[in-house]
């Protein structure tokens, strides 16, 4: 491995704001205060927790936070992917969204995928899981009270490619999928991800996957790449994101965002000066899922605040 692959590498996996990268022999995981734990498995009070998929001796679950009000018909949903380079990383990175946004009225879910450091999955490996969670949720949405055609991914870093993919990218299913039933949400919920792993024209691609190739991807670096399949009628999107990020670079989403508008879909991109990588949960914690929370809004998927 030469300095540059090495040297882009620990770029890419450097685990986002508010994780904590698993360790070798770690004993069973104690409740904190809050009832969530910084480890692995978390465990986070008050969801639901269900099993979306089993591959070998991994279980991929969900933890499901739902509204306190009787719905009086299903609901919107939103599942939320954890950050950490494909690596590492822990579902309760999005806790505090799904509560609030549960609190306005959406089912909201977050959801555990296989990774480098606890499975030995690749890239590739991680869409598969994402996409067979968005599956699993709309196979199961009569069941949880969601409306089907109103699921949202959402997702940061690493976990915002995921979701990005599950709206873009074909293929990379598993062979235990039920491809009639589909794998692609209906908006989505980006913060600081990575779109683009391939080369692509007028675009310097640095950082967040540059240098990857398909022995690193598990596949084609075009076929992992959400840029690379942006058509019309990609899911509306949301992306917030720091224009100052060294990590994923600003340039790579406003890319994305121009090919979206090109595209004749949705596409809104916040930026937000001086901002580096996994702002979203730190200095602009709140301002984003206020901003998210309107988006929302404007698909439906939640009333207007009062």
């Amino acid at each position: 491995m030469n300095k540059l692959t090495a040297l882009l590498l620990a770029c890419l996996f450097v685990t986002a704001v508010g994780q904590e990268k698993p360790k070798a022999n770690r004993p069973p995981p104690k409740k904190a205060s809050g009832g969530k734990t910084g480890g692995y498995p978390p465990v986070i009070e008050g969801t639901q927790v269900e099993t979306y998929r089993k591959i070998g001796d991994s279980e991929m679950k969900v933890w499901i936070f739902n509204p306190t009000e009787k719905a009086t018909s299903p609901r919107a949903a939103i599942v939320f992917f954890f950050g950490g380079g494909w690596t590492g990383g822990s579902p309760v990175q999005f806790e505090a969204q799904s509560r609030e946004l549960a609190a306005r009225g959406m089912v909201a879910l977050v959801a555990d995928y296989r990774v480098a450091s606890r499975q030995q999955a690749k890239p590739a490996d991680c869409v598969s899981d994402a996409k067979a969670c968005v599956r699993w949720i709309r196979t199961n949405a009569v069941r949880l009270g969601i409306d089907p055609d109103r699921i949202a991914a959402a997702g940061g870093s690493a976990g915002g490619h995921l979701a990005a993919a599950t709206g873009t990218l074909p293929g990379l299913e598993g062979s235990d999928q039920d491809l009639k039933i589909s794998s692609v949400p209906n908006a989505l919920i980006l913060f600081n991800p990575g779109t683009v792993m391939a080369p692509f024209p007028d675009l310097d691609l640095k950082g967040f996957g540059a240098g990857l190739d398909k022995a690193k991807f598990g596949c084609e670096p075009e076929a992992i790449s959400p840029l690379h399949h942006v058509k019309k009628g990609t899911p509306p999107t949301i992306i917030f994101h720091g224009k100052a990020d060294t990590t994923v670079p600003y340039t790579t989403v406003e890319k994305f965002a121009e090919i979206m508008k090109k595209n004749g879909n949705r596409c809104e991109l916040v930026g937000y000066e001086g901002e580096k990588h996994g702002f979203f949960n730190t200095s602009k914690k709140q301002e984003t899922l206020e901003a998210a929370d309107a988006f929302l809004v404007s698909l439906g998927y939640l009333p207007a605040k009062k």
